[in-house]
C-alpha cells in the first residue's frame, strides 16, 4: 500500500514539473520558490527532474512489489533507500524555503513520499 501511496505522491511531483518545463507558472512550488515561471535554462533541470521521478516510481513500485521489472531486488531496494534519504533532504531543503508555497505544500508532500520509500523498502 505505501508503495501506490508513494507512487501516487510522486507522480504529483512528476505533474508539477512537467508543467514547469512547459512554462506555466507555478515556479514558486519548486526549487526555492525564486521565480514564478521557469527560466529555459532551469527548464532543462526540471526535465530531468521529471525523468528521475519516473525512475524512483518505477523502483518504488517494483521494491513494494507492484509492478516487475528488469531491474534486481536487491538493487530496487536499495535505490529505494536512496531515493527516501533523497527525499528526507527535499523536505528539509522545502521547509526552510523562502516561497510559502513551497514550504506548506511541498514539505508535506515530500515527507510523505520519503516515508512510503523508507516503508517499502523496509518492508521489501
Amino acid at each position: 500500500m505505501t508503495a501506490i501511496i508513494g507512487s501516487i505522491t510522486i507522480s504529483f511531483i512528476a505533474i508539477l514539473y512537467i508543467t514547469l518545463v512547459l512554462g506555466l507558472p507555478y515556479g514558486e512550488f519548486a526549487m526555492g520558490g525564486k521565480y514564478t515561471v521557469m527560466p529555459k535554462s532551469m527548464r532543462v533541470m526540471c526535465a530531468i527532474s521529471v525523468f528521475v521521478q519516473i525512475f524512483a516510481m518505477i523502483i518504488l513500485l517494483q521494491t513494494g512489489n507492484v509492478l516487475a521489472t528488469k531491474i534486481p531486488d536487491n538493487v530496487a531496494k536499495i535505490g529505494c533507500y536512496v531515493f527516501a534519504a533523497y527525499l528526507v533532504l527535499n523536505t528539509i531543503m522545502n521547509a526552510i524555503s523562502k516561497s510559502k508555497k513551497e514550504k506548506y505544500i511541498m514539505t508535506p508532500l515530500a515527507a510523505i513520499t520519503a516515508i512510503c520509500f523508507f516503508i517499502t523498502a523496509m518492508g521489501a
